[in-house]
Order: structure tokens, then sequence, then C-alpha cells
């Protein structure tokens, strides 16, 4: 797999640009990094970021075959335009002809969430399964969907915001405006604020938690919980424990709506590994429909970790330049009156 062609990813996130040469195995060759420029600055300042990162990459000589971009938002079905991303300026942004103009590569672009899964997919924790879903459980929830061994984007390109299913009717105010919203039970975000809430309250039971903090709530975070449950603190298993059964109800509804053979669990939350799985996989079991008859979808911890996103926008640009290739080759053979394998 090594030897085939190499390409590009760049994962845009509302921090860091990450980007990397990727080979055919999913192995990052070389890596650059730059800061996300400020959501209040105009979409040509991000372009230029990834220019810069791209342009370093390419100096090295080697033969590219395609940019894969990922973006934290709503990408088109097109895979050519940001409809709305929240951390950047991005408003039904043309991406692709932006960056195209300045690149002289074939560029494809796509939701960040669905480069993790293809990539999860391909080398990762759901390699060799061909119904795949990742849910990325970060300060919200997101994630992609890999159905037959293709990316599952919807009709509007906008498939995989998992985070924003209605699991308890008028339950929290999402900032989404919506109430009730899965995220708001199973994400960072939500482990942090139970945790937080406590501490506020004065409660006796988070004094291992005020230690880690010097007394601050507001120094608390995601991982400083997990790292306490590791350690063995009783509640900081149990609010893991909470956010984990969360993620199980979420994990059956998708199971009833998609039937995938495998549950890829990424983002920084997951990094508590079975402490948050465990209790996911048996809310699952209870709440699945059908439950006793029907097999049932084994979820596990992701793989790749940060570079699911740069890795899987190469591979997903490393396939549609191979299909531009392939069209291109058949419109020739068809001016020429041969077929392509002609």
């Amino acid at each position: 797999m090594t030897d085939g062609p190499l390409a590009v990813g760049v994962d845009i996130g509302g921090t860091k640009v990450a980007a990397g040469v990727v080979d055919a195995g999913g192995a990052v060759l070389r890596r650059t990094r730059r800061d996300t420029p400020h959501r209040s600055t105009s979409p040509r300042v991000v372009e230029d970021t990834i220019v810069s990162a791209v342009e370093e990459l390419l100096g090295h000589g080697d033969e590219i075959v395609g940019v894969g971009i990922g973006a934290a938002g709503f990408v088109a079905a097109d895979r050519a335009t940001v409809v709305f991303a929240p951390h950047l300026s991005w408003r039904n942004e043309p991406l692709r002809a932006a960056l195209g103009e300045r690149l002289d590569l074939p560029i494809f672009v796509d939701n960040d969430a669905n480069a993790a899964a293809w990539a999860e997919h391909r080398f990762g924790a759901g390699r060799g399964e061909s119904h795949l879903v990742m849910v990325n459980l970060g300060t919200g929830i997101g994630g992609g969907i890999v159905l037959d061994g293709r990316v599952l984007r919807g009709r509007f390109g906008i498939a995989g915001e998992f985070g924003h299913m209605q699991v308890v009717p008028d339950g929290i105010r999402c900032e989404c405006g919506n109430r009730g919203c899965w995220e708001q039970y199973a994400s960072g975000n939500a482990l942090v604020r139970e945790a937080r809430s406590l501490m506020s309250a004065g409660s006796p039971v988070v004094s291992d938690l005020f230690e880690r903090v010097g007394g601050d709530p507001g120094e608390l975070t995601g991982p400083l919980v997990t790292e306490a449950a590791r350690d063995g603190d009783p509640l900081a298993r149990e609010l893991l424990g909470e956010i984990g059964r969360w993620l199980g109800v979420g994990i059956a509804d998708l199971a009833a709506a998609l039937d995938p053979g495998t549950f890829v669990i990424g983002g920084g939350v997951s990094a508590a590994g079975d402490l948050l799985l465990e209790p996911a996989r048996a809310a699952f079991r209870r709440q699945l429909t059908g439950r006793g008859y029907r097999p049932e979808a084994t979820i596990v911890q992701a793989q790749l970790g940060n570079e699911a996103g740069l890795v899987g926008a190469a591979d997903l640009a490393r396939v549609g330049a191979a299909d531009l290739a392939w069209a291109e080759a058949g419109d020739r053979a068809e001016r020429g009156g041969s077929t392509p394998a002609g």
C-alpha cells in the first residue's frame, strides 16, 4: 500500500491548521502546523494559511496527486463549498475554487469528521469494516458515516451532525438553540459542566478535583477529570460513567437508523478508554431496538488520534484524484473512439 501515490491532507480546526504528506498506507511522511487565524478575520487570511502550509510540504520534490481539506463546518455535497464554519469566517465560501487558483493540484474539500471516519475505516480501528459510524466526543459531538465502503454525506452534505439529535425533550438548552441535544449529555462540555456544578455547590465529593485545580472550578478540564478517574477518584469515574451511558443511548438510536457493524469512538473524551466505553456498551445493549434478536455492532476506541482528520483528508484526495484521472481517460478514449481499457 505504501508504494501508491502521495497526497497532502490538511485538517483545519478552531485553533490549528495541521497538514502532512501521506502515503497510500496512511503513514504521515512530513508534517507542518500553523495557528488558525482568528474567526473575525477574512476568509482570505485562512486560505493564506492553508496555502503556506501546503507549499511548504510541496517543496521536497515528491509527486503529489491531490490536496484534501478537512474543515470543521458544514461542507456542501459538491465538496467544494464550506456552507458554514462556526470557528472561522466562512459562509458559503467557495474554498475549492479559491485554493485551486493558487495551488496547481486537484483540491477536495470535506468535513473534518468525515475525513476522520474515513481514516479509521481505511487504516484504524474500523479497518476492514464496510459499515462504520464514527462518533467524535469533544467539546460537542460530531461524526462521520461510512456505508458500503463510501462516505455518506447526505443530500446537502451535512450528514453526521449527531450531536444535535434530541435525546431529552425540553432538556438542557444547547448552543444550537434547541433543547435536549445529545451533546448536552455525552460530550466533554457535559462532563466538565457536571463536575463544575458540584464544585460550585461546595459538595464534599469533589475534594480531589478541587485539589487538582487549586480550588478554582474554572480551571477544570475534561482531561483533568479523566486523569482523576484513572487515579481512582470515585466521583470522576461516576461522571465518566454517566457520559458513557448517554453515549450508549445515542449510539442505540444510530444503530436503529444506520445498522453499522462498528462504532468508532474518537475525540478527546475517548481517551478515557473503557472507563467511558464499558458504560456505553452496557447502555447500548439495554437500549438497542430488537436486542437479543439481532447482531450487535461493536463499540471500539479510535486508533489514529489527532491525525485522523489529516490522514483521511489526504486519502480522500488520493481516491478523488484517481477518479478524476479515470474520468479524463474515459473522455479521451471516447473522443478517440476506444474504451479506457483499450
